[in-house]
């Protein structure tokens, strides 16, 4: 004879809880997914910014180079306020000969070409400055005072406006 368990209320039956887990995997899995792909667009920003700077530093280099190249117009004072859009500059350079100071001229000018090319509403300026580390991309705030020549790149990144300045003794 079999003996059987006393009869007592059915047992309930869980169900939907590996539906629930899913659920709850699938939330976290794109929680991490938006978190990564937040990491790498902040990767990439900053990536750009450093090329955009990074840019700026062989400009401003290039025109400190042009500065003690000209050694003439240097003595001139050629350089002590080349501010704002340059005009152009198309009778100098290597098919004819041109003053010290029509060459610095020339040399501004074909900066700034440079400049606007490689950086975003880029302009850059050189000029006497015993403040060099001041100013802005409309307002180049040079006071044409002191012995140091501030070269001074200006252009926008992402709606900021970003300034770079090399102080120049040459």
């Amino acid at each position: 004879m079999l003996i059987r368990p006393p009869r007592t209320t059915p047992r309930q039956r869980q169900t939907g809880v590996t539906l629930m887990e899913a659920l709850i995997a699938v939330v976290l899995l794109s929680m991490c997914a938006l978190a990564y792909a937040s990491l790498q667009l902040r990767g990439l920003s900053s990536n750009a910014s450093a090329m955009w700077r990074s840019k700026a530093v062989m400009l401003a280099y290039e025109m400190s180079d042009r500065l003690r190249t000209n050694a003439a117009g240097l003595a001139l004072g050629s350089y002590n306020n080349l501010v704002g859009t340059p005009a152009a500059v198309n009778d100098c350079g290597s098919a004819s000969a041109c003053a010290p100071a029509r060459m610095a001229q020339f040399d501004h000018f074909q900066w700034n070409v440079a400049v606007g090319r490689d950086l975003p509403s880029g302009l850059g300026s050189v000029c006497l400055d015993s403040t060099p580390d001041d100013g802005t991309l409309a307002d180049a705030a040079c006071d044409g005072l002191g012995t140091t020549f501030a070269v001074k790149v200006f252009w926008q990144e992402r709606d900021v406006e970003s300034r770079l300045v090399v102080a120049v003794r040459p």
